[in-house]
């Protein structure tokens, strides 16, 4: 009875020594990108990661993952372990790929934590361009045999491309008309314009903010119903040819599905505050950014409209397989 008692007496003993669990997060976190350095999503990523080790207690690591037009990067994100140590800057490419026949993949394979970012397309030329406004570009490319232009900014059917696609849809003229050279992002697209590449970046008008404010490249026209503030002397297209065409590139935090709902409460709880944060709204606000905020589930629906909506627009343009 006292050997029993031993026992009992030393099994509790060394159970009181074991170190209990870890409340998460007790490591650093990955944040993948599927876009290159420089760009809009990059930033975005950066500031939230910053963000992200405030509210967290431990460092968020921004990993650049580019290629296949996003598949690369969003793959990677929907394929890590469900643990909330890899997370992912989703972007609109979410609900295009699978249209275009690049992958299954769709937003169905994440756990969504909270849209972080809206920005519309702008249409960028170069400021030597003998184009003063969107509607000597669009007649010029009207009478240019196909090919004559050529469109960059992101990989082939991803969201710029989609924008300019669906621009030259609303205004009659074939899709095909502009020929598509796939770049890891806008910051490579706008490169390429200005060595003479291309001749038009469809893009977020905070990614060619710097071009434009130095005096290398102008934007034409904005996909969106009012003007940017950040550039409010940049027509919108309905200003510009009537047209209700509009486009904007989405930008938030996912994780792989399989999140367990503890880990997947604190992270939008700590999204959000990183969105209502002084330094989140600063950094938006000054470089131009579309801030726009929708948590866990409202995230989810936003990009199963988007995803319907994507789909008709693709189909109607020729890039739906």
């Amino acid at each position: 009875m006292k050997f029993a008692k031993g026992i009992i007496a030393a099994l509790l003993l060394s159970a009181t020594a074991l170190p209990a669990w870890a409340e998460y997060p007790d490591r650093p976190i990955t944040l993948l990108v599927a876009w290159g350095a420089g760009g809009g999503t990059d930033a975005v990523a950066r500031v939230v990661a910053v963000g992200l080790e405030k509210e967290l207690g431990q460092s968020v690591n921004v990993v650049n993952r580019t290629g296949g037009s996003g598949v690369v990067g969003h793959s990677a994100m929907a394929d890590a372990e469900p643990d909330g140590y890899t997370l992912g800057l989703a972007t609109t490419e979410v609900n295009l790929m699978h249209w275009l026949g690049l992958t299954e993949l769709d937003y169905k394979v994440y756990t969504p934590l909270a849209l972080m970012n809206q920005d519309p397309a702008g249409v960028q030329v170069s400021a030597d361009s003998e184009y003063q406004n969107l509607h000597e570009l669009l007649e010029a490319i009207k009478k240019s045999p196909p090919g004559t232009f050529r469109a960059t900014g992101s990989g082939q059917g991803s969201s710029w491309h989609v924008a300019i696609a669906g621009l030259l849809n609303a205004e009659g003229i074939d899709a095909s008309t502009v020929t598509w050279v796939p770049s890891d992002g806008a910051a490579s697209g706008l490169q390429e314009l200005l060595s003479g590449g291309t001749e038009i970046v469809p893009s977020s008008l905070v990614e060619a903010r710097a071009l434009i404010e130095a005096g290398r490249v102008k934007s034409l026209a904005y996909m969106s119903k009012e003007r940017s503030k950040l550039f409010p002397d940049v027509p919108t297209l309905k200003e510009e040819t009537g047209s209700d065409w509009e486009f904007g590139a989405w930008r938030g935090i996912v994780a792989p599905k399989g999140l367990p709902d503890d880990v997947r409460d604190r992270l939008i709880a700590a999204l959000d505050k990183v969105f209502n944060s002084e330094e989140y709204n600063q950094f938006m606000s000054a470089q131009g950014f579309g801030a726009s905020f929708l948590p866990g589930e409202e995230f989810e629906n936003f990009m199963a409209t988007n995803d319907v909506n994507f789909g008709e627009t693709m189909k109607a343009i020729g890039l739906a397989k």
